[in-house]
């Protein structure tokens, strides 16, 4: 079981930003910034992005599309947190501070739960960001209601992928963020029928993407890409984890086999896969609306799940549109694998695609 193993120390800046409140957090592991959205009063789900994103390149389409925003701003505390030197507007990081571990980056989050004064809180993580915490989850497992991940990695990177990292880590030391850079990246979150091709041009959200990835510090997304070469296979922890787990993947994303395989390990009680066809990794920008009547349903049983609180009477309001049922609260979790089409869902049992 992990520990925070320390306190936060202060805020250095408060602003506003989007309508949300960006904080500046000291922890053991270095400055994180985390910007909140919603009534602190309401439940908490915390995010974390994928490389070289930050939470309004990662999970604005997301939390934009009306639906969404319905379940997840109306009965959500929402807690963006950055990867160290992602927020809007960073500063270089300095060469001398020393780059964290997954480890450290998962106690940080931890640092982050203290900070606010939250317990469990329910998590929402892309690709490296679902790494983090699911192995936040994994350190802590007191402390996490439920797990959404999207094209998540669970293990070690294969001989490929660390190649490949180290190609771009060099160019992004000697060059910064340039156009071979971008376009890995690019192809990393989205499909190529979004990225464009002979006479078909780059859809809006790749071109906004494009924009947002010259703004970011390469030496930063350096350091990221560092860390998460050095990750390890969270195999064994998988076998422990009993919170719910819903994991959507894009047919076309880079980690599909990667995300199938991090499903088989999990307990088929309380995980779910959801394959989002005609899509890259990055579905909470390519195709929100596609994760909508999943997370309706999987909310619908983490709150059965964690509920006793209201039943309780703690004086909080169970979410909108999620009626509390025991009988359905037993149910068993793993029923719910969807395939995607569009904006077509079917449910179908979880052994057809494991």
């Amino acid at each position: 079981m992990g520990d925070s193993g320390g306190s936060v120390v202060s805020i250095d800046v408060e602003r506003i930003s989007f309508g949300g409140k960006e904080h500046h957090i000291h922890t053991n592991h270095g400055a994180v910034s985390v910007v909140v959205y919603g009534d602190h009063d309401k439940p908490a789900l915390v995010t974390y992005p994928d490389i070289a994103l930050n939470h309004m390149s990662c999970f604005q389409g997301l939390l934009f599309c009306p639906e969404a925003a319905s379940l997840l701003l109306h009965n959500f505390c929402i807690y963006h947190i950055s990867p160290p030197g992602h927020e809007l507007g960073a500063a270089p990081i300095s060469p001398n501070v020393h780059i964290p571990s997954v480890d450290d980056l998962a106690d940080q989050v931890a640092y982050v739960l203290d900070f606010f004064g939250l317990g469990s809180v329910m998590c929402l993580g892309v690709t490296a960001g679902a790494y983090i915490l699911t192995l936040f989850a994994a350190k802590y497992r007191e402390r996490v209601l439920g797990l959404i991940l999207v094209s998540p990695l669970c293990k070690a990177p294969t001989w490929t992928e660390w190649f490949y990292n180290k190609v771009a880590s060099n160019l992004l030391y000697y060059y910064g963020m340039c156009g071979v850079v971008k376009e890995a990246l690019l192809q990393r979150y989205f499909s190529k029928e979004v990225r464009g091709f002979s006479d078909l041009p780059e859809s809006d959200i790749v071109q906004a993407c494009r924009s947002l990835l010259d703004q970011r510090q390469s030496m930063n997304v350096w350091r990221f890409i560092q860390t998460m070469n050095e990750r390890y296979d969270l195999a064994q922890d998988l076998k422990q984890l009993q919170c719910r787990t819903l994991i959507f993947v894009g047919e076309n994303s880079q980690f599909h086999t990667e995300a199938v395989h991090m499903t088989s390990k999990l307990d088929r009680r309380y995980c779910a896969l959801v394959e989002v066809q005609a899509c890259g990794s990055l579905i909470t920008e390519e195709q929100p609306h596609a994760m909508i009547i999943p997370m309706e349903y999987s909310s619908w049983f983490l709150w059965c799940w964690f509920s006793e609180g209201f039943r309780l009477g703690t004086g909080r309001q169970v979410p909108i549109g999620l009626e509390l049922c025991e009988a359905e609260a037993d149910y068993p979790f793993v029923w719910l694998v969807c395939l995607v089409c569009g904006k077509k869902g079917a449910i179908v049992p979880s052994e057809v695609l494991l």
